[in-house]
């Protein structure tokens, strides 16, 4: 019983020590919120995320949540898999930014809110602004780019009026043969280059390249969308910018022979 009364009293010392040194330094104990969020808005992101993201992105935002694989094709005797997005290099495909650039708020909004075709990705648009705001920023906070870099300024794109006549597809085709992008499209477009087999993107993953004459593109099949996607480049697959190779002109001729190659021009 001594025994006892002597631990208890011991215990009771050392947690008003405890009460002493925070009352005398000021010592404050906060609880960690997400990135660019005050606590409240961090924890609505968070329970946002692990209502809709977390299956598919995991709870670390490295993409390995439940689902895995989103999607196998095989084509030509070619196997790859689609898996979800890994947060945590904070490195996006689309974005209107130059390449190497975290993209914009409005760059995630609308993959939150328009999905991404042809991947898995789901439109959200029916979760609430307050709610798609909420898990914006908390996506924000599996990658220390967002703390340590800033966001890249967004690019604007307006086709110009000659887009698609037959003297630009003509130039587009020389663009492409060129900057030798049939090495990895093949020269129809189907993505099957001598290239296609080869290619993986920065995380060691299988890729293959587009095929054109397969339907829309995944960031969307108007001019400007193509447009964006060679001047931005597509960061962490092997599809690069052409910002710095290509004249801005060269580029939108290069968009026209491109929607040549996917049938939408007459």
């Amino acid at each position: 019983m001594q025994v006892l009364e002597k631990k208890t009293t011991l215990i009771r010392l050392v947690l008003f020590s405890l009460l002493v040194v925070v009352a005398v330094t000021g010592i404050t104990f906060k609880k960690q919120v997400a990135y660019g969020t005050d606590s409240s808005k961090g924890e609505l992101g968070k329970q946002v995320y692990q209502k809709y993201c977390v299956i598919c992105h995991g709870a670390k935002g490295d993409g390995k949540g439940l689902i895995g694989i989103i999607h196998r094709v095989e084509k030509s005797g070619l196997v790859w898999a689609t898996f979800p997005r890994d947060f945590t290099v904070g490195v996006f495909k689309f974005r209107s930014t130059p390449t190497g650039y975290l993209p914009t708020d409005d760059d995630l909004m609308k993959v939150i809110e328009s999905g991404i075709l042809r991947s898995g990705m789901p439109s959200h648009i029916d979760v609430s602004l307050e709610e798609r705001k909420a898990v914006l920023e908390y996506i924000k906070s599996f990658s220390m780019r967002w703390e340590e870099e800033d966001q890249g300024d967004s690019l604007q794109a307006k086709a110009p009026s000659w887009l698609g006549n037959p003297d630009s597809v003509a130039k587009g085709k020389q663009v492409y043969n060129q900057m030798k992008c049939w090495e990895c499209h093949g020269q129809e477009g189907k993505g099957n280059g001598p290239k296609a087999n080869d290619l993986k993107d920065d995380w060691g993953d299988k890729i293959l390249p587009f095929d054109f004459t397969s339907g829309t593109l995944k960031r969307g099949s108007a001019p400007e969308n193509i447009y964006l996607t060679y001047t931005t480049g597509l960061d962490g697959t092997g599809m690069p910018s052409f910002a710095d190779s290509l004249s801005e002109e060269d580029r939108w001729h290069l968009a026209s022979y491109t929607l040549k190659l996917m049938g939408r021009l007459k």
